[in-house]
């Protein structure tokens, strides 16, 4: 059974940052891409970030190009996104999700609150 479980949230004044971690386990992490979304508020589901099986290949939205890292540690089955330079737009529950499309099996999700 996919488990993903994200941590690392919290709330920050505009310009912050925050590293975010998801511990993956019940497959074989280094097998899969792994993708982040979010969810605001009131707002459907959005893709953020991708990273490919071997931790190359990372993609971002437009929203997040530039501010925004993802990568991974396959050793340990972890999956990182490194949230800088944060935004009010950037708050909502961050969600890690097993594959590229950012629509396969995610965990419970970690707030991140951007508010002075």
């Amino acid at each position: 059974e996919v488990h993903l479980m994200e941590s690392g949230g919290g709330t920050v004044q505009p310009g912050g940052s925050l590293t975010l971690s998801c511990a993956a386990s019940g497959f074989t992490f280094v097998a899969y891409w792994m993708s982040w979304v979010r969810q605001a508020p009131g707002k459907p589901l959005e893709w953020v970030a991708r990273i490919s099986n071997a931790g190359q290949f990372p993609t971002y939205a437009d929203s997040v190009k530039g501010r925004f890292t993802i990568s991974r540690d396959n050793a340990n089955s972890t999956l990182y996104l490194h949230l800088t330079d944060l935004k009010s737009d950037d708050t909502g529950v961050y969600y890690c999700v097993q594959g590229s499309s950012g629509k396969g099996p995610r965990g419970q999700g970690t707030q991140v609150t951007v508010s002075s």
